[in-house]
């Protein structure tokens, strides 16, 4: 395993990470998140990643037990938590959103479901546009002045409002967000590679990326239909499969990917995630795997990151 500090942090992440969004509680039962995370820390994986509307909730109470089980040291591994959505179907104004109050209910309620005394990092899911920033950087550095948050960072906000809250942090004398969380893969780039860049020499922002195969896309296992056991052949993700496959560009980009795979000789699954750890403003991929041979297959990533040298580079770039 690879290990890369968390932007300008002295944070060190295993260069690929597990996290648990649309499987823990659906698809992957409490056995097999159990062999997944096992699996997982027994390769090097030092970051585990959750949220509070992860299956309302359900997802950090497996996960959290599940570490319990295993006995992993609690100075081993890094685990997370985002706010914003809520944990339940229909929140009330105060079980969702940025302000003080969810944000600090949301911190207390995560703790418990992952049975731990901390969060290492944790997420402000979404930008809030009924909450000030300044509010929800003063709920945060309190929360890191009490012991309940090593680091806090952004998941999908725009630039702009992530250096508001680091203008505000710095006036205030207020700990700063250290890194986002947003979606990068092949096929889903700009923002990661255009919007965010003054933010990674400007701030120091790390960047905990999601969806590096496109929920499955970029292993190229759907261009020819959607396998019954595959995750958008489950019915409560039918909203995310109609959203996927309905993109007949993305199909013919991802078939040029795959003949280039084809000839490195790799998976194409294999190819898309080192070529996210390519970039060296990853801090850490986040794979979300749901069968262990799955997993066992995308940590050997790595390896396959020497392969893409600047010719590969250029033909992907080209079936792009």
């Amino acid at each position: 395993m690879e290990y890369r500090r968390l932007g300008s942090t002295g944070l060190k992440l295993s260069a690929l990470s597990y996290g648990a969004w649309v499987t823990f509680g659906r698809q992957v039962g409490r056995s097999d998140a159990r062999e997944l995370i096992a699996l997982a820390y027994d390769h090097g994986v030092n970051f585990f990643d959750n949220a509070e509307t992860y299956n309302a909730g359900d997802a950090e109470r497996l996960m959290g037990d599940v570490i319990a089980d295993l006995r992993l040291p609690r100075d081993a591994y890094c685990v997370s938590s985002k706010v914003y959505f809520g944990a339940t179907a229909d929140p009330r104004p105060t079980q969702k959103g940025l302000s003080r109050k969810h944000v600090f209910d949301a911190c207390h309620q995560a703790l418990q479901r992952l049975r731990v005394d901390y969060l290492d990092l944790y997420f402000c899911h979404r930008p809030d546009p009924d909450t000030p920033v300044l509010e929800t950087v003063w709920a945060m550095d309190t929360l890191v002045r009490q012991g309940k948050v090593l680091y806090w960072g952004t998941s999908e906000w725009p630039a702009e409002r992530i250096d508001e809250a680091h203008r505000v942090a710095r006036e205030h004398g207020l700990v700063p967000p250290s890194m986002e969380q947003p979606q990068y893969n092949l096929l889903h780039r700009d923002r990661v590679e255009r919007e965010y860049v003054p933010l990674y020499a400007d701030h120091g922002m790390g960047t905990t990326i999601w969806s590096p195969l496109a929920s499955g896309r970029l292993t190229g296992k759907y261009n020819d239909g959607v396998p019954a056991d595959s995750r958008l052949g489950h019915p409560d993700y039918a909203w995310l499969r109609d959203q996927l496959l309905g993109d007949e560009a993305a199909s013919k980009k991802i078939r040029a990917l795959a003949a280039v795979a084809d000839d490195l000789g790799i998976p194409m699954a294999r190819m898309a995630l080192a070529w996210c750890l390519k970039n060296p403003n990853v801090s850490t991929v986040i794979l979300g795997a749901s069968k262990t041979h799955q997993l066992e297959e995308n940590l050997m990533a790595l390896d396959a990151v020497p392969l893409l040298d600047d010719a590969v580079m250029a033909r992907i770039e080209a079936a792009l």
